[in-house]
């Protein structure tokens, strides 16, 4: 699978152990950075996972901070983008197949690598359900989209 990848100082230590794992797993990692523990934006890295997933480069992001909030809340202001901060396999897992999330966002600053490696592989093995009650739902956001 290819996966875009970005992350901001705060998440740069466990972004750099996530895309050692992807790769040894297989994946293309398309990595925007950052690629250093220096001071950066997470929007920055919010704006180039979504385009790369808008623009059909990845078939999936992943996207890191010190919390995991921050680059949660600006990833979701992109269209198309469902991003939601996991710290557990069951919403890594489920929020793809329910809700077609397509980027999984972690805190560099709340969880270690192990963790992260589990939550990254739920999200990746994960498929959208289909059903006509989760499509129906995911009609209702994509129409809130537009809205703005």
């Amino acid at each position: 699978m290819i996966i875009a990848i970005g992350s901001d100082h705060g998440g740069y230590a466990l972004k750099v152990l996530v895309v050692e794992q992807l790769r040894a797993e297989g994946h293309q990692v398309i990595d925007g950075g950052a690629f250093n523990a220096e001071r950066s934006d997470y929007p920055d890295f919010a704006r180039f996972v979504g385009e790369a997933l808008q623009q059909g480069r990845a078939e999936r992001g992943i996207l890191l901070c010190g919390s995991g909030v921050g680059a949660c809340v600006a990833a979701n202001k992109m269209r198309g983008i469902r991003a939601c901060v996991c710290h557990d396999t069951y919403s890594a897992r489920q929020g793809v197949e329910h809700d077609d999330m397509n980027v999984l966002v972690l805190g560099g600053r709340v969880i270690g690598c192990e963790l992260a490696f589990e939550l990254v592989r739920a999200f990746l093995s994960a498929r959208f359900n289909g059903g006509e009650r989760y499509i129906a739902r995911l009609k209702k956001v994509e129409a809130l989209e537009l809205e703005r």
